[in-house]
């Protein structure tokens, strides 16, 4: 099988199927027992990942079905997290705004046992041409939502706090590796964020200073990833947020693209630009020639279906900036970040995820 990226590409979260969320309330209501979760799990994992195989992909997500959202799947497998408000809140086309709960440090950080490890394992078993890709949220999500008290100064400076969080990570990482994982995906939202004049402007009224944020944040990975397992490949995926088809940025990438392509020690970056929100495509002449760039050019926010077309140009602009056969396609991010949804149906999602596959066989001979 070649290396990845391969020229479709998935990104992650797929929409809960109806039959795992009637267990799961059926379950709540004691109307069922764990094993009956666990066995549809597994019926439906199977089922979408046989389908993304039959449409031509050659990498396999298992839509996250298992956990509650992209982000908190990590904390809740952690001690030491408590929730409290965010400091910053989603938006929706209308211009209203929602407020979330995110996750503060009130206690040592400790991982009972590997996070990402049994997801793996089930996703690789039920893959037959495909390759799995394991997915994590980036660090930068336990601090930026919060930074102002990510964690409770009796417990933690911010020094201490992140070698315990590089210390999980590092595990996460050498686990899935020795499990044979050769694809990982990191999810990062806070460095896309940053791209937004409002809310580096709203940091700054916090006491914060956005570009140093983007400084801690680089660092942190750069100190995950140093040496990082032979034979992975490993990817970042940017976005602004995606929770029932809201978000929480705008703003093009040139803020954090020469920080972002050149210092953070990835393979590819999964780049959202489903809409004029992400800017133009010029911060793409940061990236070094030896990373290749997935455009996010597919929204899983609206049922709208771009036309094959319409990707095809949009793919010519880009590559006015990184070499077409440094380039593949996407969706600009999962269709269920968290166990709700977007607001499109199942029918909607394989729509676009067929548009993917067959635009990248239109443009590159393959997928």
């Amino acid at each position: 099988m070649a290396n990845p990226p391969f020229r479709a590409e998935i990104v992650g979260s797929l929409l809960r199927p109806r039959t795992l969320k009637e267990t799961a309330a059926a379950i709540a209501l004691g109307k069922a027992d764990a094993t009956a979760h666990d066995r549809v799990l597994e019926q439906e994992i199977a089922r979408v990942v046989e389908r993304q195989e039959a449409l031509g992909f050659k990498v396999a997500s298992d839509g996250e079905f298992a956990r509650t959202s992209w982000f908190g799947v990590f904390f809740e497998g952690l001690d030491g997290f408590r929730l409290g408000p965010s400091l910053f809140r989603f938006r929706n086309p209308t211009g209203e705004d929602f407020e979330w709960p995110t996750c503060v440090a009130s206690g040592t950080i400790r991982r009972r046992s590997p996070i990402a490890l049994a997801e793996y394992r089930r996703l690789a078993r039920m893959t037959r041409t495909a390759l799995p890709k394991a997915t994590l949220p980036t660090p930068s999500a336990f601090h930026f939502f919060r930074f102002t008290q990510p964690f409770e100064p009796a417990v933690y400076t911010q020094e201490r706090y992140f070698d315990d969080l590089v210390a999980v990570y590092r595990s996460e990482i050498a686990e899935l590796a020795e499990a044979g994982c050769r694809y990982l995906q990191l999810d990062e939202v806070p460095l896309a964020m940053l791209c937004d004049p409002l809310v580096r402007e709203q940091a700054r009224t916090h006491g914060g200073d956005p570009d140093a944020l983007l400084d801690l944040y680089v660092g942190v990975m750069r100190r995950i990833l140093d040496g990082r397992p032979p034979g992975m490949t490993v990817g970042l995926h940017l976005c602004r947020g995606n929770f029932r088809s809201r978000w929480m940025a705008a703003g093009g990438y040139e803020p954090v693209a020469a920080r972002l392509f050149n210092d953070i020690p990835v393979d590819v970056f999964f780049l959202e630009y489903d809409s004029e929100r992400a800017g133009g495509f010029a911060p793409l002449r940061h990236v070094p020639r030896d990373r290749r760039v997935v455009l996010g050019l597919v929204s899983t926010k609206t049922p709208t279906l771009v036309s094959r077309d319409a990707l095809g140009r949009r793919i010519d602009e880009a590559a006015r900036f990184v070499e077409l056969d440094r380039l593949a396609l996407s969706t600009q991010c999962g269709f269920a970040s968290v166990a709700g949804g977007n607001l499109i149906d199942e029918e909607a999602q394989w729509a676009k995820l067929e548009r993917v596959a067959e635009t990248a066989r239109a443009v590159w001979g393959s997928t």
